[in-house]
């Protein structure tokens, strides 16, 4: 396998975009970048279709790649599509197949003329054609761990399960409230210096956990906004000649499986992979940046990830350890509760923000997942870059 290098990055800032369309967010972020020589770009989307263009996505998107005759693929993986649009660059260089790939995701999930659209495109990301499956599924595995599952029509579903899978957690582990306001605090803490950030303001524990209400126990200020934006990731066989030489350690994906509330999820497995692929270990890891939908997210991903053993994510929150100047800085780009999370832009900007931070000899890793299978998510990235 040859060695993939980063020769390029950028995103836009993720916020609300109403006055935008998805041409000109991508071409901000291919403004900055040399595509000259380019072999092939994937094109991450999830959302193209609620605004009438269900195919050829990118083809519609990114004119100046089309008017160079360079194959594009479309790729969609729910919240996971950016990570899925880089494994798929990633390994055209790494196979050889191609000298330099672009990897880019775009999306605009606000639909400021009917917001019902906004929140029917998140119901694309768990199975339609045989709900009856899932919905046993859930009502069993709840069932099982005596636990409530009452999902509300007027609720993205991923809310709920986000919420059932913390309250598992907080029964076998003894996590609390306020470890998850912890996150949200420290998340929003950090995107305040952050001109990328949708949210841009300080919080703290006791402000998080008197946010208004979702589900129990999750708050407003715990959860991940509705956002628009764009992310690229340009990659290459040959180190950059001059800037910053950052390089691709491993590219590692996994899909979900109809788990129980206790097994491990899609994470484990995707960091497992990624781990071998980089012959490095997570104590070896300086930033991280995971795919924290709901604070509860964060906690459950550092532990997948084996940064931290199973239920000791909550108490390293609260005692500082993921913090900025902690031991171990989790999402200091304000992660997707303050960044923003337009779906498939977020995996691509994870890595973009590691890409602005690492330092030469430092290594970061970026976790991205999404979609549901069972109560798991039905696909995650794990990305380990190298300063170089």
């Amino acid at each position: 396998m040859a060695d993939v290098w980063v020769h390029g990055w950028a995103s836009t800032p993720f916020a609300k975009h109403p006055e935008r369309d998805f041409r000109s967010l991508a071409d901000e972020v291919l403004d900055p970048l040399d595509l000259s020589g380019l072999d092939g770009a994937w094109f991450g989307n999830c959302a193209m279709g609620v605004w009438g263009q269900g195919n050829i996505r990118g083809q519609t998107v990114l004119r100046r790649v089309v008017t160079e005759g360079v194959p594009i693929v479309n790729v969609e993986g729910g919240c996971a599509t950016g990570s899925a649009a880089l494994q798929g660059a990633f390994q055209a260089v790494a196979s050889g197949g191609a000298t330099k790939a672009l990897a880019i995701g775009v999306e605009k999930t606000w639909v400021p003329h009917d917001p019902m659209k906004s929140f029917a495109l998140f119901l694309e990301g768990i199975d339609q054609r045989h709900p009856e499956e899932w919905q046993a599924f859930h009502t069993a595995q709840a069932s099982e761990h005596g636990l409530e599952w009452a999902p509300h029509p007027k609720r993205i579903l991923f809310l709920d399960l986000h919420a059932l899978r913390a309250a598992a957690h907080a029964e076998r582990f003894g996590s609390t409230p306020e470890m998850l306001a912890a996150v949200a605090a420290k998340n929003h803490t950090n995107a305040v210096d952050n001109p990328l950030a949708q949210y841009r303001f300080p919080m703290t524990i006791e402000q998080a956990l008197a946010d208004k209400p979702v589900i129990s126990p999750l708050t407003r200020a715990m959860c991940a906004p509705i956002s628009d934006g764009a992310a690229a990731v340009l990659l290459s066989s040959e180190p950059p000649a001059s800037g910053p030489r950052i390089r691709l350690r491993a590219c590692a994906m996994a899909g979900g499986s109809w788990r129980g509330l206790h097994d491990q999820g899609v994470t484990h497995h995707a960091a497992r992979r990624a781990f071998a692929q980089a012959g490095l270990a997570p104590g070896d890891i300086h930033l991280v940046e995971v795919h924290d939908a709901t604070a509860f997210c964060e906690l459950e991903a550092l532990e997948a990830l084996g940064f931290f053993a199973p239920g000791d994510a909550g108490p390293a929150t609260l005692s500082g350890v993921t913090a900025a100047d902690g031991e171990r800085p989790v999402n200091l780009s304000g992660g997707l509760e303050s960044k923003g999370h337009p779906l498939g832009a977020t995996g691509l900007g994870m890595v973009a923000e590691l890409c602005d931070r690492l330092q030469p000899g430092q290594l970061g890793l970026a976790q991205n997942a999404g979609g549901v299978i069972g109560i798991d998510e039905a696909l995650a990235g794990v990305t380990i870059l190298e300063a170089c």
